[in-house]
């Protein structure tokens, strides 16, 4: 799926959705932390799209494999998007949801998915998984799970120096 496309989804507030190129009717996400990403702020960039929910072990491990990546590349390099679809009623409560983003240190936006609409629409069915598009916004990659660190950062690494 490529970016824009998927740009429809989490932007659909400033994308139109009537006419769009997306391979599938995606619903929009409505409610965001830590801001609303642009088409303009994720253009030219490798963007990793990381679907999580705060309370999963495996998700929270993950974590700091992005906010390494975070740091070490360039914001016109790389953006990091979550979806935080919650596994429990616990974690569907907004004020939860930012008080554990402050304490795993997620600064990158993250929109809510407590519907699941953003679940279904990718087809997701595990927790975590980040997909990783190039600065076309063509996927390249999907990892499923943690532990994955290496591959993770081969495959941004890879993509950011392919200009």
């Amino acid at each position: 799926m490529k970016l824009f496309g998927m740009l429809v989804v989490l932007l659909s507030a400033l994308l139109p959705t009537q006419g769009s190129s997306s391979p599938m009717p995606l619903p929009p996400a409505k409610d965001w932390l830590n801001g609303k990403p642009t088409p303009a702020s994720l253009a030219g960039r490798v963007v990793i799209v990381d679907v999580f929910t705060f309370d999963c072990i495996n998700c929270k491990h993950v974590v700091p494999e992005l906010r390494a990546l975070y740091t070490k590349f360039s914001r016109r390099d790389l953006a990091i998007v979550g979806i935080h679809s919650p596994e429990t009623p616990y974690e569907k409560i907004r004020n939860n949801v930012l008080a554990n983003l402050r304490e795993q240190g997620i600064s990158w936006p993250v929109a809510l998915d407590n519907s699941f609409a953003l679940w279904r629409a990718y087809g997701i069915e595990y927790w975590p998984t980040q997909m990783i598009f190039d600065r076309r916004g063509v996927l390249r990659k999907t990892i499923v799970g943690e532990g994955q660190d290496a591959l993770l950062e081969s495959t941004v690494a890879s993509l950011i120096t392919a200009k």
